[in-house]
């Protein structure tokens, strides 16, 4: 984890944490208001309208996932478009989102309202709303797991009583109520759809946290596809529930349509029981919404399009500034405003955005920026996206003039702050110009930098075999100084064992990135890399200068100026040409480590070729056992090593025995006074060393 300073977040939120915001962000007003409303348009046909309006969100909840897990920043869909169509539409997004958020969030608080008024008629809902907005930010300031796991307790119970809503309402049902089923005809329910789309785009919030997330390329797709599903049985079958038990009549406009077919479930205790239920909704969805909204200003003020006092950070690592502004804002149009109508109007906004977004993969993608490393890539690309772009609109133009009016003027509020404030701080572009550069126009070089940067972050991904290149990898130990081009000579020699290609072509081309700027070289280390079609799997070459290794290179720091500069660390490397994302997963890898503080001493100090390999390796994806009498290293001595039973994905990669490193097989006799290094993954890894160690 970074320090404060920096402006880190931490990542506390797990996979279950995904889906508990997610839901719980999704599961307010879209199953406890909306469906009275609907059915005015559509009698019966209500389930019908919440499974189609699902449809236009399909291609955005891709796309978003697909930006999430590549680039997971603090400010989702602010970040995105900011990285791919520029900063000035990034500006228009960010604050867009974020002013549509504090109105959800302020609608969902007034909401209760009418849950509450059935048991007390005369209170004053604005109170009770302004007290809750206060506590929430309260937690907020705590970090985004202590929210998350007040969103874990809220969403468990809602899914509960949700659980039995469903259950006991479906035995229940009088089926004479689905009669004249699509009597209002395909217009009417197309347009209840329109107006029930805002139930779902909760799902696609959790973006903004990203950074958050422990494992984004696993637990952010995971989280959201299980949340939509949760959510499209829920609505489907609980709306069915309210159409056979709630008489059509009472059923259209009815504002507590929950508590209503709870009173035909189960009475006055049905009434009570999913009011409980609904009130514990509305609160998930300004939990969630309230957390997301807070990483808009964070992630504005870190790129110069707010003032710098957002970037504040509390004693917990989170965004103070941001989060007060944010609580502020939702209190004080709980007190002026009635976010009930405005809400709605955001809605349209949030549609404009989804189209944005999914114009954004189109962009990226066809930038062929080589560190854009998505660990979730969209399916049915671009036709998913295109169809993405145009639903949308179709929707927007079907909710009427003043939302669209309503959309624009929160696009204009964006730009005019952009060409006020935004303009003459920002040097940045986005992915567009990547794709202008091979039309021949333009280029901005630091996205490329900043992807490569949240590859590091990242680190490797499950099956990048990291430990195994390094493991087979040859190790040059110098004893005294020596001259860059020397050493790129004797490691060509060892990389045309493995291509079809001379020591003289391989060494021209690592001279060639030098000199072009291309071999990073800072830490006291340089990172020759090079791909070729012929190698089957990447290789390496480690070299260690006691006394120093003299390298001339282009420095991009300094215009590709020449520069020089004496390493201790050379690293080469060799990857398929087919695979440049891994490629680049594994030279961030070996940049994070080489940047770590462990790294320097356990370089220096390491006695032998099996030490430099292990100051390279991570500590928990590492063990190395000295073979003794009397200690638990006992038990695998005068063992074959196809013998020993290792946690799955565990592996001997190196035996040091009398001096001489040995390349184990599966039929090597583990004998006293062997060395072994052990690498794998964590959990199995934290399992040998309790044995072991």
């Amino acid at each position: 984890m970074l320090n404060k300073q920096q402006n880190s977040l931490r990542k506390e939120l797990s996979l279950f944490h995904v889906f508990a915001i997610a839901t719980g962000t999704t599961l307010s007003a879209g199953f406890f208001l909306l469906p009275g409303l609907a059915a005015n348009f559509v009698g019966p046909a209500v389930p019908l309208a919440y499974l189609i309006a699902v449809v236009p969100l399909v291609p955005a909840m891709f796309s978003i996932i697909e930006l999430a897990t590549a680039m997971p920043r603090a400010g989702g869909v602010y970040y995105f478009l900011d990285r791919t169509l520029g900063p000035m539409i990034g500006t228009v997004g960010g604050l867009g989102t974020w002013a549509a958020l504090v109105l959800k969030v302020s609608f969902a608080l007034i909401g209760m309202g009418a849950y509450i008024k059935l048991f007390f008629p005369a209170l004053n809902i604005v109170p009770v709303a302004v007290t809750i907005a206060l506590i929430l930010g309260l937690l907020s300031l705590f970090g985004s797991r202590k929210s998350g796991k007040l969103q874990v307790v809220l969403v468990s119970v809602l899914l509960f009583l949700l659980l039995i809503f469903i259950g006991d309402g479906i035995p229940k049902l009088n089926y004479s109520h689905f009669e004249d089923f699509f009597a209002s005809g395909w217009s009417s329910i197309f347009a209840a759809s329109g107006l029930v789309y805002i139930s779902y785009v909760g799902l696609t919030k959790i973006a903004s946290l990203s950074e958050e997330v422990k494992n984004p390329e696993r637990n952010l797709p995971l989280g959201i596809f299980l949340a939509l599903g949760t959510s499209i049985l829920i609505y489907v079958l609980g709306t069915i529930v309210m159409v056979g038990l709630i008489p059509l009549d009472q059923f259209r406009g009815d504002l507590t349509p929950v508590a209503t077919a709870g009173k035909y479930m189960l009475g006055e205790i049905g009434i009570i029981l999913f009011s409980v239920a609904a009130i514990v909704a509305f609160i998930s969805v300004a939990n969630g919404g309230t957390l997301s909204a807070s990483r808009y200003p964070l992630a504005l003020s870190r790129d110069h399009l707010l003032p710098r006092v957002f970037l504040k950070m509390s004693r917990w690592d989170t965004p103070l500034f941001a989060i007060l502004v944010t609580i502020g804002t939702i209190v004080t149009i709980l007190l002026l405003l009635d976010p009930m109508g405005i809400a709605k109007l955001a809605s349209a906004f949030q549609l404009m955005v989804f189209a944005f977004i999914c114009l954004a993969v189109i962009i990226i993608r066809e930038s062929k920026i080589e560190a854009y490393d998505p660990g979730y890539k969209s399916p049915l690309y671009p036709w998913m996206q295109i169809l993405g772009m145009i639903l949308p609109f179709v929707l927007i133009f079907e909710m009427g003039l003043m939302p669209l009016l309503f959309s624009f003027g929160l696009i204009g509020v964006g730009v005019f702050w952009y060409w006020t404030y935004g303009r003459k701080k920002v040097v940045r572009t986005g992915a567009i110009y990547h794709l202008f550069e091979r039309m021949g126009r333009l280029r901005y070089d630091g996205l490329d930098t900043e992807l490569r940067g949240i590859l590091k972050e990242k680190g490797l991904r499950e099956a990048d075999p990291f430990d195994e290149i390094v493991a087979r990898s040859l190790v040059i130990d110098l004893e005294n100084k020596e001259a860059f081009e020397e050493i790129v000579t004797r490691s060509a020699r060892w990389f045309s064992k493995f291509v079809d290609k001379s020591a003289e072509e391989i060494e021209k081309q690592f001279l060639e990135g030098t000199r072009m700027g291309a071999t990073p070289v800072t830490h006291g280390i340089a990172l020759p890399h090079i791909r070729l079609k012929q190698i089957q799997q990447a290789e390496m070459v480690i070299v260690r200068g006691r006394d120093g290794v003299h390298i001339k290179f282009k420095n991009p720091l300094t215009g590709y100026e020449e520069d020089e500069q004496d390493v201790n660390a050379v690293f080469f490397l060799v990857s398929p040409q087919d695979d440049p994302t891994k490629h680049l997963r594994i030279l961030a890898q070996i940049a994070g480590r080489v940047e770590e503080d462990t790294f320097v001493g356990e370089w220096s100090n390491a006695k032998d070729e099996q030490e430099i390999k292990e100051a390279l390796l991570h500590e928990d994806r590492l063990l190395s056992v000295t073979i003794q009498k009397h200690s638990p290293s006992e038990l695998l001595m005068n063992h074959a090593l196809k013998d020993v039973r290792f946690p799955e994905g565990c592996l001997v990669a190196i035996l040091r025995r009398q001096g001489k490193t040995i390349i184990p097989k599966g039929n090597t006799v583990i004998k006293e006074g062997d060395r072994l290094t052990i690498i794998g993954e964590p959990k199995g890894m934290a399992e040998l060393k309790q044995i072991y160690e």
